[in-house]
C-alpha cells in the first residue's frame, strides 16, 4: 500500500472495511471493480469488496464473534434476532441464503422460514394498528 497502515485515514476506514469483509490494497493495484478512497486529494487506499456469496459467510462470522459463541448454541429468542438482522442485511436474497443461515444456526430451513414469517406477521400487525 502506498500509505502506511498507520495513516489516520487508513486506520479510520479499516474497521468498516473489515466489517464488510473487504481487503485493503494499494491504490495502484486497484482493478476495475475495486473502490479507491481519496483523502485530501490523494488516493490513500483501495478496497477490494468481497463477492456477494462470501459476504454472507462474513456476516455470520461477525455475528458469531459478537455473541461470543457459535450461533447454533444461541437460545431461540436470540436466533430469531439474528434472523431479523440477517434479513435486514439482505442475507436471504443470496442464493442458498436460507440453507446457509439454517446450517449456521443449527436449525432447519423450515425454522428459519417460521422466524421470517413470524417477524413479517408481527410487522404487518403493527402497521395495521398504526394505520388505523
Amino acid at each position: 500500500m502506498t500509505e502506511p497502515a498507520d495513516h489516520p485515514f487508513v486506520q479510520a476506514v479499516k474497521p468498516l472495511i473489515d466489517a464488510m469483509g473487504g481487503q485493503m490494497i494499494a491504490p495502484d493495484q486497484a482493478r476495475g471493480d475495486d473502490v479507491v478512497l481519496t483523502w485530501e486529494g490523494r488516493d490513500r487506499v483501495a478496497v477490494r469488496l468481497p463477492h456477494l456469496s462470501d459476504s454472507l459467510d462474513h456476516i455470520l462470522a461477525e455475528l458469531q464473534r459478537r455473541h461470543g459463541m457459535p450461533l447454533a448454541e444461541l437460545d431461540r429468542k436470540t436466533k430469531q434476532s439474528v434472523v431479523r438482522i440477517l434479513e435486514s442485511r439482505g442475507a436471504f436474497s443470496v442464493r442458498h441464503g436460507v440453507e446457509t443461515v439454517a446450517g449456521a444456526l443449527g436449525v432447519s430451513r423450515f425454522t428459519v422460514y417460521n422466524y421470517l414469517n413470524r417477524e413479517n406477521a408481527s410487522r404487518d400487525a403493527k402497521e395495521q394498528v398504526e394505520g388505523s
